[in-house]
């Protein structure tokens, strides 16, 4: 996978592949986001081609319509071809988005909390309870709050844009502030990784932003 597709992405690497269904076939996801996945699978794919990706949490099936961004074949098995594609999330059906959102933000969570803060720092995985936060607020929310950190000082600003930046993150602009304090904190704590992941938590945060 080329690095541009990850940042895009935002995808969670998964220490244990998930196994789906791609139009029905058995196959792998190794590497899962909001936006996408990455899915060991039979057969070879061309850039654009779609799929319905179907996999389990918590006991509830999870589909989406999904269009191949790219692929490759990784090996060949007796008379199959094994490829690896990373796939845009196109149309989710009935409650997939929220299911994956929760999936989504219960990894990175786990994962964070497995890195350990630096001592007395305050843990990474405080940063999961974003999603759950701010409902009242969420219907009249049209805006984002971008973090930035700047040779060790924090920026803050209102913004248009869901993106996330080079160092730091964008949230909703609904989230509380003792929870956004946190949030930097254990940013600052964090190691590469754990940062990338906190931008995977804030990006699950801002896409609660109801556009229009």
């Amino acid at each position: 996978m080329v690095a541009n597709d990850r940042r895009e992405f935002q995808r969670l690497r998964l220490a244990k592949p998930i196994l789906a269904l791609l139009d029905g076939q058995n196959a792998l996801i190794l590497d899962i986001g909001i936006s996408g996945a990455f899915v060991e699978h039979y057969g070879q794919s061309r850039e654009g081609d779609r799929f319905m990706l179907l996999f389990k949490w918590k006991g509830s099936d999870v589909e989406f319509v999904c269009e191949a961004a790219h692929t490759m074949v990784i090996r060949k098995t007796g008379s199959a071809d094994v490829s690896h594609s990373g796939l845009r999330f196109v149309q989710p059906v009935g409650d997939a988005e929220k299911l994956l959102n929760d999936m989504v933000a219960t990894f990175v969570g786990k994962v964070l909390a497995a890195q350990k803060a630096n001592a007395g720092a305050i843990e990474p995985s405080s940063s999961v309870a974003l999603v759950d936060l701010g409902g009242a607020r969420r219907a009249r929310t049209r805006a984002f709050l971008t973090y930035r950190l700047r040779g060790g000082v924090w920026s803050r600003e209102m913004t248009e844009s869901s993106s996330q930046p080079k160092e730091g993150f964008t949230v909703a602009a609904y989230e509380d502030d003792e929870e956004l304090e946190s949030l930097c904190q254990a940013y600052e704590a964090a190691d590469e990784e754990g940062r990338r992941l906190i931008q995977l938590v804030a990006a699950l945060s801002a896409r609660t932003v109801k556009k229009g």
